[in-house]
């Protein structure tokens, strides 16, 4: 082909040019030697004239090659330097790539999990190496020519972020559809930043569209930072229990997500395949007066009972929260999702009465201090350390009245988690009143049902007795 004469090793015949990228070019060509075809990945001219680069795209492409006899990862072949210009020979995959086989809508759910099983098996056995992707996207999942899955491209895309930073050019816009929030935010990248991206690859499958598309990447970047997961089960024809999963998985702070990639799709299998789930604990996604279901706590309620892990809601608390006393309830499950702050101060609203309130706390918060409030506190109530979570809920509650929207739920939230830990506490009494908040802004949601049928009378005996 015309103009890629000399570009790669004479080793390499017939070079042809078959993708570019910010990062750099792919070539497909005839390798002599071994005589096979193989891909070549280039560095980018603009990028190859910094030498500390090219120290770093070797030293990166070589801990990648080390994943090369793992399972689903593609095998690199050579490692080199031509004309100034670092490239990297892999095993060329002639099968194309698993966003080609995005384009007609959802994928068949156990062909979906058949896929992403092979691509979660490579991402924790490089985890287990201590190589993080940084990129994992439909286009970086490719096929052989038996249709299995390979993952590609470990190691590179941090070699780009540290030198020209995630907001360059080429760096963040095709990508931006699969950032862990943390990333959006120019945190520090971790394997939980990997499955968070596979979730998202895995929400696209199912649904036929990405959780967060926006018509910018920008605006889709923003949207992975503040806003709740749309529930799976409203996008397409799948089981309300997907909610719960995905909500973990695409958890705004990376230690509520799960601790593998293999985990996250064991968990979405046994969603798509479980019968329905028993008495779920802690709101699902909740609904106002004649409005659609709230994303964030059908999440919650079936994450908790598919995984067995106690449900709850990440609800944050309302002001009056008396002092608690033990009791042995399970710990409750939520989605740790996190939508924008309207503002830093809040007016109550007109729309429904809020529960009396207590004492100010000592020192106020932002509506989005009050957020992040919410989060500590349902780690704290995942744990049953319902104590340590009541503080941080009472001075969330009163910052978030007055709040509650459809883009952004937060206070119906805390205060079915306020009220929920009151109840696990024995505080009933001053429980109530939160719960019937909850209750109005969202509708009558089973798990409130529940919460407040643990503060009656005969029920609130029978576990003093238990308790006794």
């Amino acid at each position: 082909m015309a103009g890629t004469t000399g570009i790669l090793p004479d080793r390499y015949d017939a070079p042809r040019l078959v993708g570019s990228g910010g990062m750099g070019d792919i070539y497909v060509a005839h390798d002599r030697k071994m005589d096979r075809v193989v891909a070549v990945k280039l560095l980018a001219e603009r990028l190859s004239q910094d030498p500390d680069l090219r120290v770093r795209f070797r030293r990166e492409a070589l801990a990648a090659a080390r994943l090369s006899s793992e399972p689903h990862v593609v095998t690199i072949f050579e490692i080199g330097e031509h004309e100034g210009r670092p490239f990297m020979v892999m095993e060329h995959l002639p099968g194309g790539t698993l966003a080609d086989h995005l384009g007609d809508g959802p994928v068949e759910p156990d062909q979906a999990l058949a896929w992403l099983g092979e691509a979660a098996e490579a991402l924790d056995a490089a985890h287990e190496h201590g190589i993080v992707h940084r990129d994992v996207k439909p286009a970086n999942l490719l096929f052989d020519g038996a249709d299995r899955l390979q993952v590609v491209d470990f190691g590179i895309a941090r070699v780009i972020d540290e030198t020209v930073g995630m907001t360059a050019p080429g760096t963040v816009l095709g990508t931006a559809g699969y950032l862990a929030p943390e990333q959006a935010k120019g945190h520090e990248t971790t394997t939980a930043s990997d499955r968070y991206a596979l979730a998202v690859v895995a929400y696209e499958l199912m649904t036929g569209r990405r959780p967060f598309a926006r018509e910018s990447p920008t605006a889709e970047a923003a949207a992975h930072i503040h806003e709740i997961v749309p529930p799976a089960s409203e996008r397409a024809d799948l089981p309300e229990a997907v909610d719960a999963v995905f909500a973990r998985a695409l958890a705004k702070n990376p230690v509520h997500r799960f601790a593998t990639s293999a985990a996250f799709v064991d968990a979405l299998s046994d969603a798509l395949h479980a019968a329905p789930p028993p008495q779920p604990v802690g709101p699902p996604p909740g609904r106002r007066a004649g409005a659609a279901p709230v994303a964030a706590l059908v999440a919650g309620v079936l994450l908790v009972t598919i995984l067995g892990i106690g449900a709850a809601l990440l609800l944050t608390r309302d002001d009056a929260a008396p002092p608690a006393a033990d009791t042995r309830a399970a710990p409750a499950t939520q989605p740790t999702t996190t939508a924008p702050p309207p503002t830093t101060t809040v007016a109550q609203s007109n729309e429904a009465p809020s529960p009396p309130r207590g004492p100010a706390p000592s020192s106020p918060v932002s509506v989005e201090q009050a957020a992040e409030l919410n989060d500590e506190a349902f780690g704290l109530m995942q744990d049953g350390r319902w104590g340590e979570a009541l503080p941080r809920l009472e001075r969330a509650v009163p910052a978030l009245r007055g709040t509650y929207s459809d883009g952004f739920r937060y206070e119906a939230y805390a205060e079915y988690n306020l009220g929920r830990t009151l109840v696990e506490l024995g505080r009933c009494d001053p429980a109530v009143p939160h719960l019937e908040r909850s209750r109005e802004l969202q509708g009558n949601r089973r798990e409130i049902k529940e919460a407040l049928r643990d503060c009656r009378p005969g029920k609130k005996a029978k576990r003093d007795d238990e308790d006794d």
